[in-house]
């Protein structure tokens, strides 16, 4: 089988917020195939590592397969909080495209069900 090197952009969503020094991400995959991959490949040590050149603290993570999420919560990441740093671009808002920019390895065949099988909700394709 091959595997390909994937950003989590290509099977999921993510919404993010901050409070106080802490980001909070809810990563959405599309569809139950790519949930598969997020709930396998997507751990809070990743996140972590992902973030790993400014992020001094921790990374919490839960499982939510009801809503097809997964939700973090990286605490100690705004440098004492958004009003605090000087460095406006890492507010908690913008935080999941970084997010979605953090590439895994999935096997070709898994990808290609995770982008044929149909969305899950009101908004359609994706």
């Amino acid at each position: 089988m091959s595997r390909v090197r994937i950003p989590l952009a290509r099977i999921a969503h993510a919404r993010s917020g901050d409070k106080a020094d802490w980001v909070d991400f809810g990563l959405f995959a599309w569809n139950t195939a790519g949930y598969a991959i997020l709930q396998r490949e997507v751990t809070a040590e990743r996140v972590r590592e992902h973030f790993a050149p400014w992020l001094p603290g921790e990374v919490d993570a839960w499982a939510l397969p009801n809503i097809l999420a997964m939700k973090f919560v990286l605490k100690g990441a705004l440098q004492g909080g958004g009003a605090r740093n000087l460095r406006l671009d890492n507010l908690g808002k913008a935080m999941a495209a970084a997010l979605l920019r953090l590439e895994i390895e999935v096997e070709a065949a898994e990808l290609d069900a995770a982008r044929k099988q149909a969305p899950v909700g009101w908004w359609g394709t994706p």
